[in-house]
This record gives structure tokens, C-alpha cells and sequence, in this order.
């Protein structure tokens, strides 16, 4: 059910200008009796010319319309929301691009350094940890020596050198200051000690940082400023796994040991 003002409403906005119900309406004003008399017959007139003219407009419907809501409007989310590009300006300056060289990441590495007769070592850690009697690199860092013609049985030298030196802060840890570090660290080492007749370098970092090479140095031998000569060899875990090197490392040794054979003699 709806009320008059609003049924009136809705024929306005049909454009009903008058019409009658069906039955009676409930909450309907009264009707009119004037609307259910039959229309009087029209006089018959001569006929004249007929002239088209414009149909007359319906006339206003009187019934009052709602009235129109006013529109609100709904603040929509910035494009930047919706990771769209912000337009840039022609007359805005571009932003600048950094130039600044991008920072190596720290390198990683854990190395020893030990002594055996006139030589130092400075020895990779497979796995980070300390030697152990039983390990298997351990064991074969052993033959090694014993095949070399030195004690084989190290005497180790501080506590292992693991990189970088610290988890959180600002210091620089990239390749150059693990370079810096690892060399004074040996330099230092060698001058409190004993002389040292040549430095063995085992496993790529120890090549790397102490000797400013890389893996085609391998079995050759190097002179380091500050740390004299030095000795480069695979790392023991890439010799247990690929035992076709030791042919060549057995080779290399035959030349280089000369170094510390002749100081014993």
C-alpha cells in the first residue's frame, strides 16, 4: 500500500495526467463525480480546412515530484595506491640517479692457521667448526705433511678466523677489508713467532684473501708482499671429492718443497 502523495508521485513521473481506479483505493482522497459523467456530444461544425499544428504540450502535472537528492561524492584512493606511476611534469626536474658504487655483499669463510716446522698453514674449514682428531680433512691434512716432510701434527695458531667478524653494524666487511684484515692477521703472526720458510694457503679463501688469486693459481707457488712466499693448494674438501687433483698437487710438491727441506738440513 502507498500513500496518495506518493502515488501521484509515480504518475507524474509516467506523465498521467487524470485517471480513474479500478476499485477504491485505500487512503485515496474522494473521487471526483464530475470524472464519472459521460462526456457531452460535440456540436457538428462545418468543415474547414484542417492545419496541422504542434500537439499542445500535456500541461504540468500538478502533483509535487520528490525532490532530487543531492550527490555526494565519494572520495576515490590516489593512483599511487594502486602502484600506478606518478605522471611526471615537464617543467619538473627528473629525479637523480644514484651513482654511488653498488657494496659487495661480505664474503663468507672460516680458516686456520697453524704451524708445522718452518711452514705456516693457513687452512679452510670444511664446515666452519674446528679440527677434530677423527675428521677426514683432518686426516688427510696429515698425509699431506707427512708426504711434505713436516711434523703431522700442527700446532694451531689463535682461534679461527671466520667472516665476516660482525652479524649487525656499520663496518665495511666486503672483499677488500676481509683481504686487509686476513694479511695483517698472518703478517702479525709471523712476526711474533718463528721464521716462516713458506706460508701454505689451502682452499679458495685462503688463496683468495691472503693471496690476491684465485682457483688458477692452484698448486703454484706465490709471492705475497709483506708474507713472502706462499703455496697455493686446493681446499682439502675439494681433494676428498675430486681425488684426480692429488696427482698434480703430488707433482707440485716435489718442486716446492725444496723451500723448507733445505733450512732443515
Amino acid at each position: 500500500m502507498i500513500t496518495e502523495l506518493r502515488r501521484r508521485a509515480y504518475l507524474g513521473a509516467m506523465q498521467v495526467v487524470s485517471w480513474l481506479p479500478r476499485s477504491e483505493l485505500p487512503f485515496a482522497a474522494p473521487s471526483r463525480p464530475e470524472l464519472f459523467e459521460p462526456p457531452a456530444p460535440e456540436p457538428e461544425v462545418a468543415a474547414a480546412p484542417v492545419v496541422e499544428t504542434p500537439a499542445p504540450s500535456a500541461a504540468p502535472s500538478t502533483v509535487p515530484t520528490p525532490a532530487e537528492r543531492p550527490r555526494i561524492e565519494v572520495p576515490r584512493p590516489a593512483t599511487q595506491a594502486r602502484g600506478e606511476a606518478k605522471p611526471v611534469a615537464a617543467d619538473e626536474p627528473a629525479p637523480a640517479e644514484d651513482t654511488r658504487p653498488a657494496t659487495a655483499p661480505p664474503p663468507r669463510f672460516a680458516l686456520q692457521l697453524l704451524r708445522a716446522g718452518d711452514c705456516l698453514l693457513l687452512v679452510e674449514l670444511p664446515n666452519g667448526e674446528s679440527f677434530q682428531s677423527r675428521d677426514p680433512a683432518y686426516l688427510l691434512l696429515k698425509d699431506l705433511l707427512r708426504a711434505a716432510g713436516l711434523p703431522d701434527s700442527p700446532r694451531l695458531i689463535g682461534e679461527p678466523v671466520r667472516w665476516p667478524l660482525l652479524v649487525r653494524g656499520n663496518m665495511d666487511q666486503g672483499p677488500d677489508a676481509a683481504r686487509d684484515f686476513l694479511q695483517g692477521f698472518v703478517a702479525a703472526r709471523m712476526d711474533e713467532g718463528e721464521p716462516c720458510a713458506c706460508l701454505w694457503l689451502v682452499g679458495l679463501p685462503a688463496v683468495r684473501f691472503a693471496g690476491e688469486a684465485d682457483s688458477e693459481a692452484f698448486n703454484r707457488e706465490l709471492r705475497i708482499e709483506g708474507l713472502g712466499a706462499a703455496w697455493a693448494l686446493p681446499g682439502l674438501e675439494m681433494l676428498m671429492e675430486e681425488p684426480a687433483r692429488k696427482a698434480e698437487l703430488w707433482q707440485a710438491m716435489r718442486r716446492v718443497r725444496q723451500r723448507w727441506m733445505s733450512r732443515s738440513e
